[in-house]
């Protein structure tokens, strides 16, 4: 996952907790002034995303996933500092209106919740599935190797209701220090394969980008479903992690899936494409530009 990102060249060490969460402060006010060019094609959105002010459709709405609580539900972790590890074990409950903790769900793309898991700099991106028991508490193992603030997306959706992305904060102590986003590219290279992504995305406008996949120079046409789907792409809105979810639309496994976008605003994003082939799930990851559309 690092491979597209380098790390600053900053003479100063941020050590400990509170110093490594006071430089992320000051790193989220200035993440966007630091972004490349704008890139001419890519891919974003769905499930919403909006800024707290943003409008979209002539309705303002709160971004999904910056906040613990929303519709009567919350995102209870069972605790706010994890230790740094490959295998951390972490708990959490989601919680209803009644106060109750939440046992029954919609499958959405065959898992009741999908938690996804960045670091606050947009490295060390995770998309696992926890297991719940009866009592409604959800658990997992995560890497946090790498010492940081790490945001936790929950998406689920409670049964017979809307679908929901709760975030909340995880602080892995230790020496912090941000990698800058890489420049706006559609093309990304993981694991010998190269994933390109094709077509226009203006904000508050529906677009239709490709994805197409090639290893060895042979375009993919084989791929495996994967949660349902020839692709599973999560995208984050660069200045305040805004959550954005978009699956492809029916077709054939390649080598082009495509996907339907509706990015809430124009900014800068970070894409994260999983799929799978030869039986391994494979993660692209992109930077792009979403453009101002034409309302």
């Amino acid at each position: 996952m690092h491979s597209r990102r380098q790390e600053l060249d900053a003479p100063t060490k941020l050590v400990g907790f509170f110093v490594g969460t006071a430089f992320l402060f000051l790193a989220a006010l200035f993440v966007g002034d630091t972004i490349g060019p704008a890139a001419p094609a890519t891919a974003a959105a769905s499930h919403t995303g909006h800024d707290v002010h943003d409008v979209h459709d002539g309705e303002s709405s709160i971004p999904a996933g910056l906040q613990a609580t929303q519709d009567g539900y919350t995102l209870q972790l069972d605790r706010s500092v994890a230790p740094a590890g490959a295998d951390v074990p972490v708990a959490f409950t989601i919680r209803g209106p009644d106060g109750a903790a939440l046992t029954d769900y919609d499958d959405m793309h065959t898992k009741e919740l999908h938690l996804v898991v960045v670091r606050r700099d947009l490295t060390d991106f995770q998309h696992v599935h926890p297991t719940r028991d009866a009592s409604g508490m959800w658990s997992t193992a995560l890497d946090l190797t790498t010492p940081g603030p790490y945001r936790l997306f929950a998406d689920f959706t409670p049964a017979g209701g809307e679908n929901i992305t709760l975030g909340a904060e995880l602080t892995v102590p230790g020496e912090y220090r941000p990698q800058p986003l890489s420049p706006p590219d559609v093309t990304s290279r993981v694991d010998g394969y190269n994933v390109t992504l094709a077509g226009a995305v203006a904000a508050g406008e529906e677009s239709t980008v490709a994805s197409t996949i090639e290893q060895n120079g042979r375009e993919i046409t084989d791929l495996e479903p994967y949660l349902g789907a020839y692709g599973h792409l999560v995208a984050l809105r660069a200045d305040d992690l805004a959550y954005l979810h978009v699956h492809p639309e029916e077709g054939p496994p390649g080598p082009t899936v495509d996907f339907t976008v509706d990015a809430p605003t124009a900014g800068t994003y970070a894409l994260y494409l999983d799929f799978q082939h030869g039986g391994v799930v494979h993660t692209a990851e992109f930077t792009i530009e979403v453009q101002e559309g034409q309302a």
